[in-house]
């Protein structure tokens, strides 16, 4: 039987949530991948992530983050071995993936394109996050002939400062689950931005993702292995 853990980072103040969630998105996936075990844990839980290793044959790794870094290439490769669990390969994360980008044209596609405002998170301690989204916004642009710009809650050009976008405008949530920064933080920038267009439900959640996630698993591509987006 093949093997594979999905895991995220959670929600720290409210873990649970977002741990039945992470499960039920694993759950969708082992569906369209006969004889796999597929499992789920967030860092956000304590001791969730050596539970779940252990609890299976080792296997393959799925990072639901947007991009990799220090969680994919020192936090869970920390607590797998704090915990003695060993023989799990580490994949590429989920925004790395060139097929989660088509599906973001795709989406807008479906929308009737129009200017798109791509939210992400950003970080102060790495330029990688933001070299993936605003990488993703220049090829929506290119793509769709439309306006279209990454802007972020943890780093500048800030979606609390995002100005000048009209009733018509898409606003594409560059995140992989719902929690605080999507349902809080967000909504928050937004509004001080006085964004007046329609906001997405965030990437991770389109029907598609499991389908997406299962060919990730089928074919693997090591951490770092192809995407060009590098950092920690």
């Amino acid at each position: 039987m093949s093997s594979a853990l999905i895991v995220a980072h959670g929600q720290p103040s409210d873990p649970q949530p977002a741990s039945a969630a992470l499960q039920g998105l694993a759950a969708r996936v082992a569906a369209l991948l006969p004889g796999w075990q597929v499992g789920a844990a967030t860092l956000a839980e304590p001791g969730a992530l050596a539970r779940a290793a252990a609890a299976q044959p080792p296997g393959r790794i799925f990072p639901l983050f947007m991009a990799g870094g220090w969680f994919t290439r020192a936090a869970i490769p920390a607590r797998l071995a704090e915990a003695g669990v060993t023989g799990w390969q580490m994949l590429e994360p989920f925004g790395c993936d060139p097929a989660v980008h088509d599906l973001a044209l795709r989406i807008v596609a479906e929308q009737g394109g129009g200017e798109v405002l791509l939210a992400a998170h950003g970080s102060f301690k790495s330029p990688v996050p933001a070299a993936i989204a605003q990488a993703l916004a220049r090829r929506i642009g290119a793509e769709t002939g439309c306006r279209a710009e990454a802007a972020f809650i943890d780093q500048a050009p800030r979606l609390a400062q995002a100005r000048g976008w009209g009733a018509g405008a898409l606003c594409l949530p560059f995140f992989a689950m719902a929690g605080g920064h999507v349902e809080t933080d967000l909504p928050a920038a937004l509004a001080e931005a006085g964004f007046a267009g329609a906001v997405l439900p965030p990437l991770g959640l389109d029907p598609r993702v499991p389908g997406l996630i299962a060919a990730a698993l089928r074919q693997p591509r090591s951490l770092c292995g192809s995407c060009r987006f590098r950092g920690d």
